[in-house]
């Protein structure tokens, strides 16, 4: 058996900015005892696992420094995430304050400058238990429970020898607190225990840290950027959308926006008449028998909405013997469900008559609405609500058709994506989850036709370790908007199993009956969650074609009210979305107020282009285009009508 060296040993001289290694798919701190034989790759402090690295252990130095501050107050979890980290504290007095923040980040900084080194121990269960519970750190103990049995439990430490602060954490962490140069705390949040709303409210604090102060500097502006187009705040100023407590996480959308809404199903169903989909409408509530089918019920019960109707309870109590607990499990079991998902009812559409090697690939298109209960804690804006629907499809195909349909669909969805100017996309291969239906032998088949479809097209794409759907793998379309945010949108799933559950069955070349796959796919994802990321990509300045209103007509004085409504007029009837600002105000705050609107043009009209039939055009893009005739100009804005 090899001897044991560390990390740093092993690689003997390394680069200052290598903070950790890699060895198999295990990341391991640069001090940590492993095999000398070992082989190992370096983990730079600008690689995503460096980052995230990084990102953990300025988690560490938070805690420590909110825990010096604060004393009474208890740690929970503290990952990194994607663009930074949070820790979850249990504050006995009270929240966090802002001024807070600046007194905990000071303290932080005294932490680092003592540039003292993350130390790891290795304890057992017990020993565990023993320290957290002396500490009155009861979140910690919960934790540690939870570690399953024979699984190794580690502590880091930083700090002096005598007064060490200590998590149970696997790390890895950075050398010493020294290695931590940027860091800024960011924002105060409530949150869950466990993300149960039935649990404890704890107190988050969200931060953000980098290898250098010029990344960080470059972050922090993207973070002002974001705040100035988050979606929620300009579908309030644009007056797009709303939501009421009378529905809550269920999107009303407003004239402007329900045009925007409309306009990317209706540029979805032109591709989908190209690309010979047939679109289908369906029910929005169905018997429980369908859910308990489709494996819904026993997978995804904590998701759904449940009905009954007043029939059904009066029949259920008119049995002495239901209680409460047992009339709660009758209406579980007999009441109509809102579906959360259309595959189900696609499928019966598929049954309702026999079908032949001829029909396939089917191709059907659905936008119905969906229901799916999130719970208060996650939801956020249009990004995640309750009510919604889906750019959604499902291919019922033979077996050798999966590859040539799943590059089909890569080539539409890299064209819509091209529309939309997403120039990067990340593709991510979701793998078996712990809680499924379906074997073994067929997950493999169906994880192997995805990963083969995505090298047959040329794509590189990573693995998302249990993260499929319930009934089957998945491939996921990531993009990245104006602010180098990635967002998940487009998907493709691979399923055998609700064909298997529904005994769904086509006549082979070979006049005998064959299982269809089902492949689920999407483009555009939940158009809420759609238009909410698109919003903030453009930042509210919808492109002439799909703007709500593209183009306003100013008046420079009140004589000119006559010929204003003549452009207007004359827009409208040429199929443009014009409206007209004839009132007194003056001309600066009528191209204000215009401009704050998001039109992509603005015609001015004086005496001159009154004389000329002309109007003074204004680009939300190019800025002054001059006076331009007036049949030339309705042309121009026409031409950028599609995309």
């Amino acid at each position: 058996m090899s001897d044991k060296k560390t990390a740093r040993e092993i690689l003997g001289k390394v680069d200052k900015d290598v903070i950790a290694v890699r060895m198999g798919d295990r990341t391991v701190d640069l001090h940590t005892p492993i095999d000398a034989s070992a082989e190992l790759t370096p983990i730079r402090a600008t690689d995503a696992l460096g980052l995230a690295v990084i990102r953990h252990s300025t988690a560490h130095v938070m805690a420590d420094a909110v825990q010096r501050l604060f004393p009474g107050t208890k740690v929970t979890i503290g990952p990194a995430i994607e663009d930074g980290f949070y820790y979850d504290f249990a504050k006995p007095d009270g929240t966090f304050t802002e001024e807070d923040l600046a007194k905990i980040e000071r303290a932080m900084f005294d932490v680092i400058n003592k540039n003292t080194p993350f130390r790891r121990v290795v304890v057992t269960r017990d020993q565990a238990i023993e320290k957290f519970e002396k500490m009155g750190e009861t979140f910690k103990v919960e934790i540690i429970r939870a570690i399953p049995e024979g699984e190794e439990i580690s502590l880091y430490e930083h700090g002096s020898a005598e007064q060490p602060w200590v998590d149970v954490c696997e790390g890895p962490h950075v050398p010493s607190t020294g290695f931590l140069k940027a860091i800024k705390l960011t924002s105060v949040a409530g949150a869950y225990w466990r993300g149960d709303e039935r649990n404890p409210m704890l107190q988050r604090i969200y931060g953000t840290a980098f290898p250098t102060k010029e990344a960080l500097v470059e972050h922090l502006r993207l973070l002002e950027e974001a705040r100035a187009r988050d979606h929620r705040k300009l579908g309030k100023e644009l007056n797009l959308f709303m939501f009421d407590e009378l529905a809550p996480a269920m999107p009303f959308f407003l004239p402007k926006g329900a045009y925007v809404y409309n306009r990317l199903v209706e540029y979805m169903r032109g591709l989908y008449e190209v690309e010979g989909y047939e679109e289908v409408i369906t029910p929005m509530a169905f018997s429980p028998k369908l859910f308990a089918t489709s494996g819904h019920l026993e997978n995804y019960r904590e998701s759904m909405f449940r009905l009954w109707t007043e029939d059904a309870i009066v029949d259920a109590v008119q049995d002495a013997s239901v209680d409460a607990k047992s009339l709660h499990a009758l209406l579980g079991a007999e009441s109509f469900g809102l579906k959360p998902m259309n595959c189900p009812s696609h499928c019966l559409i598929f049954r309702n008559k026999k079908r032949s090697y001829r029909d396939l690939p089917w191709r059907m298109a659905d936008f119905g609405r969906l229901h799916r209960y999130e719970r208060g804690g996650v939801v956020h804006g249009m990004a995640r609500v309750r009510s919604f629907a889906q750019d959604d499809g499902h291919i019922f195909c033979a077996e050798e058709d999966v590859s040539a349909e799943i590059e089909r669909f890569i080539k539409l969805i890299y064209g819509v994506y091209q529309t939309f100017k997403f120039e990067k996309i990340d593709i991510k291969l979701a793998t078996r989850p712990d809680k499924r239906i379906g074997t073994d032998a067929e997950w493999d088949i169906a994880e192997g036709a995805l990963e083969n479809g995505l090298k047959a097209a040329g794509l590189p794409f990573e693995f998302l370790p249990n993260e499929g759907a319930f009934y089957g793998p998945k491939v996921e379309f990531h993009i990245h908007d104006a602010l180098k945010r990635s967002w998940q949108l487009g998907t493709i799933q691979y399923d055998k199993n609700l064909p298997n559950r529904f005994d769904l069955e086509y006549t082979g070349s070979d006049g005998k009956g064959h299982r269809p796959i089902m492949l689920h796919r999407a483009i555009l994802g939940s158009l809420e969650r759609f238009f909410a990321v698109y919003l903030e990509h453009v930042g509210g300045n919808f492109p002439t074609w799909i703007a709500p209103r593209q183009v306003m007509v100013i008046t420079v004085h009140e004589d000119l009210v006559a010929y204003g409504k003549k452009v207007r007029d004359a827009l409208v009837a040429a199929g443009l979305r014009a409206d007209l600002d004839d009132g007194k105000d003056k001309l600066g705050a009528k191209i204000r107020n215009a401009r704050n609107e998001r039109y992509p043009y603005l015609c001015v009209v004086g005496q001159k282009e009154q004389e000329a039939n002309s109007v003074g055009v204004r680009s939300r893009e190019k800025g002054e285009l001059g006076a331009i005739e007036l049949a030339k100009f309705i042309e121009m804005v026409k031409a950028e009508t599609l995309p």
